[in-house]
């Protein structure tokens, strides 16, 4: 049992042994590692840090050339591309299609003008009414815009309905614009154009004049047959439009009885004087020559009150000057201002003082103060 015993205590002493050993190796050998890992790092730091540095550089050049913000930037520079020739596509299209371009300005800005005077009207229209259609509550430039817009509105309608029937507008836009004066008004057309055509029309109204007057030449012989005490003086009136010279405005006045009996009252002309002075005034000849004749000199002699309200003549733009005398029969065309406003003033001399009953003088004032005017023959010839 000694023997046993003894053994066993042998075998424990070498286990022991042998558990000591592997644990101070394993110690040392830890303690070698942790100080030669100390070592290592405290002579590796900077390396360290550049290897971050790179790693950071690296993931922001990363970020940058993503999938995401790649296609974001390329999205950002072609939307700007396309927008930058959009916004510069007009001068595109200018320089590729110029006709078509000064087409569709020239409609664009007429449409525009157009619809703003129509505007006017109606504005104007509300007044004339609210003061039992009375004039005198109007401007002169308001009184030519509600005289003349209804009539520009008749000639441009065909053109604007058509032009709203699909596919209409390919044909007759260029058709208009081949033809303005007869299909468009003024508000489509250059300032160049508006010369020419006032020109056009003005003449085509100057070549009734001879027939005009020879109707007045015509009537003479039944005023002498009447007694009529105004006869010689209107006889010697018509004898200077025959030798090329003009009467006066008081000449003119004294003749103003002769115009409120047959047969120069207005009721009193016969079909082709009526039809001649439409003509003549730019009216037309159809049914109504009377109405409308009469409805004619009423405008204008609220124009002429309008411009003695305003100041007078000599009050008004050059501008407004040249359109006041073509209205009235007058190519005003290289006349200086001075000479308008002579011409004018006395027009407005006479335009004052006429009445309901001598209507018809204020219709025969053109042959009077225009019919051997230089410009006026100039213009014809």
């Amino acid at each position: 049992m000694s023997l046993t015993l003894l053994r066993t205590l042998c075998r424990h002493q070498q286990h022991v042994l042998q558990q000591r050993q592997p644990v101070s190796f394993v110690g040392s050998g830890a303690f070698r590692g942790a100080i030669r890992l100390q070592s290592t790092a405290g002579g590796d730091g900077p390396k360290q840090d550049g290897d971050n540095d790179k790693q950071s550089t690296k993931e922001r050049l990363a970020a940058k050339y993503s999938r995401e913000n790649v296609k974001r930037n390329v999205q950002g520079y072609v939307f700007s591309r396309f927008f930058d020739y959009v916004k510069n596509y007009d001068k595109v299209i200018e320089k590729k299609f110029p006709s078509a371009v000064h087409v569709y300005r020239v409609f664009l800005v007429g449409v525009r003008d157009f619809f703003n005077d129509m505007k006017k009207l109606v504005k104007i229209t509300k007044i004339v009414y609210s003061h039992d259609n009375d004039l005198r509550c109007l401007t002169r430039k308001e009184i030519e815009l509600y005289y003349q817009m209804p009539r520009d509105m008749r000639k441009v309608a065909p053109v604007l309905l058509i032009s709203a029937l699909p596919f209409a507008n390919y044909v007759i836009f260029p058709l208009a614009y081949m033809y303005p004066r007869t299909l468009l008004t003024s508000h489509f057309w250059s300032a160049q154009q508006k010369l020419d055509f006032v020109q056009i029309d003005l003449r085509n109204r100057l070549l009734y004049n001879r027939r005009v007057f020879r109707c007045m030449q015509s009537k003479l012989d039944a005023l002498k047959k009447t007694h009529d005490p105004a006869y010689e003086k209107f006889a010697y009136m018509l004898g200077l439009l025959g030798s090329g010279l003009h009467p006066t405005s008081e000449e003119i006045l004294d003749v103003k009885e002769v115009f409120q009996r047959p047969p120069f009252h207005l009721n009193s002309l016969s079909s082709s004087h009526l039809k001649y002075l439409c003509r003549l005034h730019d009216i037309h000849a159809g049914l109504l020559r009377r109405f409308r004749l009469s409805e004619r000199a009423y405008v204008v002699h609220h124009m002429d009150m309008a411009i003695k309200r305003e100041g007078g003549v000599h009050n008004m733009p050059i501008e407004s000057l040249k359109h006041a005398c073509y209205l009235r029969g007058l190519n005003a065309n290289n006349l200086s201002a001075e000479s308008m406003i002579e011409w004018l003033q006395e027009w407005v001399k006479v335009s004052l003082v006429v009445d309901e009953d001598c209507i018809s003088m204020l219709l025969h004032l053109p042959i009077f103060l225009t019919y051997n005017h230089t410009n006026n023959w100039i213009l014809i010839h």
